[in-house]
């Protein structure tokens, strides 16, 4: 999912059906209470809050915080092997800028529209981006461990899903995400069918398997249906929300890059219809819509014309925004057999409306209030305890 969002989580899995699960001997996830499933909480990046997004310490994180899914989004790299990272960009998330060995790498390319400066994962073998250390990339979080961490294949995800599920008996569910398939195929280097057989690889290929597929474009789930019987989930995007709380669509967030490419007129707001809603249901599982599709904010305008600093702190941002009542989104997507997770929770103040007043629990008590039935966290460990009343 995009940085200023992100990332979603899950459909209710049972308890007690690791007999007929591909990976013997492992009790699927189960978050439940009293037989009823539980919200799925999944680790957006990993426990990217506390450590450098998609490393292999983040996702062993958020599993000790008791994150039911871990998510890395999938790029590849110049040999075809599926890494985790956020974009095909490296600049933001790694310390490639500042590897003189590197520095002709830097290139323009065009990525779903929009012409971007950096170094990207397909001019990389796997060998040399295993040289690359991974970096915090909010820059109003902790540093301290900059430089430390490699960069993860997928497999090393999964070979890590799988050995600490065995070791604390619950099933850790991975939750990958197709980054711009349509640019990855354009480079000749397509996603979709190494995804599959990664998970042919793992044993999972059943609608139960402890895996979700996830993408902002439609195409690819379109594909993915045809070839897997794994839950497919539907991301929505959007640029923006204005002042009033409306979904603010731009390009290249207004609507799936398939659409851009094949003409479709149709934006991400589209999708979340009830129309759009059921026709997602014809190719996915479920629906993982940005936050405010679900529980908008707005500001509070003054007489001046101008939005009012509600916290006086001097700086407009979430905590001057009231919350609206919710949309029948949910209701909509339940309506036509969907599932909804939505994202990205994040614990900072600044990151909370004023509704809040600072707790990030309360957010979390808002959503789930809603019906949905998974979420995407930063902050894994926060988001358990809200969801189990601890």
């Amino acid at each position: 999912m995009t940085t200023r969002m992100l990332t979603t989580a899950g459909l209710a899995i049972g308890l007690a059906i690791a007999a007929a699960a591909p990976q013997a001997g492992l009790a699927q996830t189960a978050a439940t209470s009293g037989g009823a499933a539980k919200p799925l909480i999944v680790g957006h990046r990993g426990a990217s809050g506390y450590l450098p997004e998609h490393t292999l310490e983040s996702y062993r994180l958020a599993i000790a915080q008791g994150a039911d899914f871990i998510e890395p989004d999938l790029v590849a790299t110049k040999d075809g092997v599926l890494i985790a990272r956020h974009e095909p960009m490296l600049g933001g998330t790694t310390d490639v800028a500042s590897r003189p060995e590197f520095a002709s790498r830097k290139t323009t390319r065009r990525v779903d529209g929009v012409e971007t400066s950096d170094w990207f994962a397909g001019d990389f073998t796997l060998a040399e981006i295993k040289t690359l250390r991974a970096k915090q990339a909010f820059a109003d979080r902790d540093q301290s461990h900059n430089g430390r961490y490699q960069i993860p294949t997928f497999q090393e995800v999964v070979d890590l899903a799988k050995a600490e599920s065995a070791r604390l008996g619950r099933t850790i569910g991975v939750y990958p995400e197709t980054k711009h398939p349509i640019f990855h195929a354009a480079i000749g280097l397509p996603l979709e069918d190494r995804l599959l057989d990664a998970l042919k690889a793992a044993g999972w290929t059943e609608k139960n398997s402890p895996v979700i597929i996830q993408s902002f474009e439609t195409a690819n789930l379109k594909y993915l249906r045809g070839k897997t019987q794994v839950r497919l989930f539907q991301l929505v995007d959007a640029d923006d929300v204005d002042k009033d709380g409306g979904i603010v669509l731009a390009a290249p967030f207004d609507k799936p890059y398939d659409f851009v490419v094949t003409g479709d007129k149709r934006t991400f707001k589209d999708l979340v219809t009830a129309e759009g809603l059921k026709e997602i249901a014809t190719y996915a599982d479920g629906v993982a819509p940005w936050k405010p599709y679900l529980l908008p904010g707005k500001q509070v305008i003054g007489a001046d014309g101008k939005p009012q600093d509600l916290n006086k702190d001097g700086v407009i941002d979430e905590r001057d925004r009231v919350l609206l009542p919710p949309t029948d989104v949910v209701r909509n997507a339940k309506a036509a057999g969907l599932q909804v997770h939505t994202w990205t929770f994040r614990s900072e103040p600044k990151r909370l409306a004023s509704d809040f007043k600072g707790d990030a629990a309360a957010e979390y008590k808002a959503f789930l209030a809603l019906g949905i039935d998974g979420l995407f966290s930063d902050f894994p460990d926060v988001a358990v305890k809200a969801r189990d009343g601890q």
